[in-house]
């Protein structure tokens, strides 16, 4: 009898032993004492990631949030049940502190490093918790910096807590059928009933994460005007003191194509029960912040995502064999990882660029060109690293050949969830306008010119010094474009092409950096070979394909 053959499936090793970039860095940028006292955190969770938490995620692959609107006898009842692992993932989070960290600013300047540097081990494996808990962090960041004493003292305990009976998810409704990134346009009312509270009524038609016990939501106070400046930004408790909705009705879950273990909500509002967070006006500005905290999130999770496919395509590389050989000794095979490696180290290092300077903005260390930097920075990061984890964890489904389009392996769930990341927090189009059109975008620029040419004069000879040539080069003429295009319509057509010319330009000076300043040659070795193959993949032709590159 025939003995058929099985395909040994991918595995993973410990994801923090196993990333030397990320060990490289943090190594590079918090010194040995700091890494140290960190470290035995992040080695527990590269191990749950790679081996129980990973095991979980596969197996409770089928499973997925419920709502229940009516119990049997007939009453309303809204309830929701979300998976077995998201449980799970709940306790790891308060336990490690996920969003206490950057609040108890142990570790200073550097408390955001660490805190994203466990989520980003963190984030594959639990099926997208990391929703509920970037709205956390940027509800707390947003009523810290409202001056609300009352808010503050009665909610930033419980989203920053580390005690499981305590703590709190916020949620972040803002998107309404009227417009999601044009939030001017929401149609929520606000209005005081006959002792003085606010109620709001309308229809919020995209709530991720509605098990939370708070939220964030825009509404428009009765008499004020049209568009943003006219909303308020209120602060609401999902249930009332007997533990029943607070005037807020689930409609349905949403029928997602990803993250569709997020439990996204259509939820109306009727009499709800809310507070004004800062003023009753200005509701867009008064959000600037929790966006600053989720778009930072959201970077953080698309460069995640790419480490995790990529790993699993690395593995699988060892263990499949085509052609009398294992994929990882093909030739082919091997570039094309190798290209995707470089686009994932990139990619980490811009965002891990930005969490540092969030993390010195929040301990009052930046610099006046570092504010800068930060503002004009913030949506190009989201925006450049949401597209490319698209187009990484694509083509580490297509490394994977057919099992790579199979549900039951585990890998098609990490394109879907991954097409999120352009969309969530602003569109690639609405930040790239967002980013261009700020007022202090040519004084960026400049700031990052003469970093870049700094680069240039450090760099030596050889492939970094190419590098930091290509970057300064492509910095300059995103900048000249920037200062010289007069008509408005031009320059808005081409502000995607724009933002990314930016997004690659640092990320290929960030490299260089990295292979300037990193411990050991073997770091040097890796930044000069993913510049390498960032060159190959289309980063040198910036300047040759329209006024910018694509």
């Amino acid at each position: 009898m025939s003995s058929f053959f099985v395909q040994e499936s991918p595995r993973l090793q410990n994801t923090y032993w196993s990333d030397e970039l990320l060990r490289g860095y943090l190594a590079w940028k918090l010194g040995p004492e700091l890494l140290a006292a960190i470290e035995p955190e992040l080695i527990e969770l590269g191990e749950l990631a790679a081996g129980s938490l990973f095991d979980l995620q596969r197996a409770d692959r089928r499973n997925e949030p419920t709502l229940t609107q009516w119990d049997a006898w007939g009453a309303r009842i809204d309830r929701i049940e979300t998976t077995r692992l998201w449980h799970e993932a709940e306790r790891l989070a308060v336990r490690l502190g996920l969003t206490a960290i950057p609040y108890e600013r142990k570790e200073g300047q550097w408390s955001r490093t660490r805190q994203f540097a466990l989520a980003y081990l963190f984030h594959p494996v639990t099926d997208v918790y990391s929703c509920p808990l970037a709205m956390t962090d940027g509800a707390a960041r947003a009523l810290l910096d409202s001056g609300n004493a009352r808010l503050i003292d009665r909610a930033v305990p419980r989203l920053t807590s580390r005690d499981p009976a305590q703590f709190w998810t916020s949620g972040q409704w803002m998107t309404e059928s009227t417009g999601g990134s044009d939030v001017g346009l929401s149609r929520t009312s606000a209005c005081r009933d006959g002792s003085g509270v606010w109620r709001l009524d309308g229809r919020k038609w995209f709530t991720s994460a509605a098990t939370s016990q708070m939220a964030l939501t825009l509404a428009r106070p009765e008499g004020n005007g049209e568009g943003g400046s006219g909303l308020a930004m209120f602060y609401l408790e999902t249930r009332n003191a007997d533990g029943s909705l607070n005037g807020i009705r689930i409609e349905r879950l949403k029928d997602k194509l990803g993250t569709r273990k997020v439990p996204t909500a259509e939820l109306t509002l009727e009499g709800t029960i809310a507070e004004p967070v800062c003023g009753t006006g200005e509701g867009t500005r008064a959000i600037e912040p929790m966006l600053r905290i989720t778009r930072t999130w959201n970077s953080i999770c698309a460069v995640a995502f790419m480490r995790h496919g990529l790993d699993l395509a690395k593995d699988y590389a060892k263990r499949r064999r085509a052609f009398a050989a294992a994929l990882a000794d093909q030739p082919l095979h091997r570039e094309t990882l190798a290209e995707l490696e470089a686009r994932t180290s990139a990619a980490f290092l811009l965002t891990f660029f930005l969490v540092e300077l969030l993390g010195r903005q929040e301990a009052g260390a930046l610099e006046e060109d570092e504010a800068v930097l930060f503002r004009f920075l913030t949506p190009i990061v989201k925006l450049a690293t949401g597209r490319q984890a698209v187009h990484v964890v694509s083509e580490t489904l297509e490394a994977f050949g057919g099992a790579g389009y199979i549900e039951d392996t585990g890998i098609p769930v990490l394109l879907r969830d991954a097409q999120v990341l352009p969309i969530w927090e602003g569109t690639t189009n609405v930040l790239s306008l967002d980013a261009l059109l700020r007022a202090d975008a040519e004084r960026a620029l400049a700031v990052l010119l003469g970093r870049a040419r700094r680069a240039v004069s450090t760099a030596g000879h050889g492939e970094l010094k190419t590098a930091a040539e290509l970057a300064a080069a492509a910095i300059e003429h995103a900048r000249s474009w920037q200062s010289t295009t007069r008509d408005r319509a031009a320059l808005q057509a081409g502000a995607r092409r724009f933002a990314m010319t930016v997004a690659r330009a640092v990320e290929m000076l960030l490299l260089v950096e990295y292979g300037q300043a990193a411990q050991g040659p073997a770091a040097a070795l890796a930044s000069r070979d993913s510049c390498r193959a960032l060159r190959r993949g289309g980063i040198d032709s910036i300047q040759d394909q329209g006024p910018l590159c694509p």
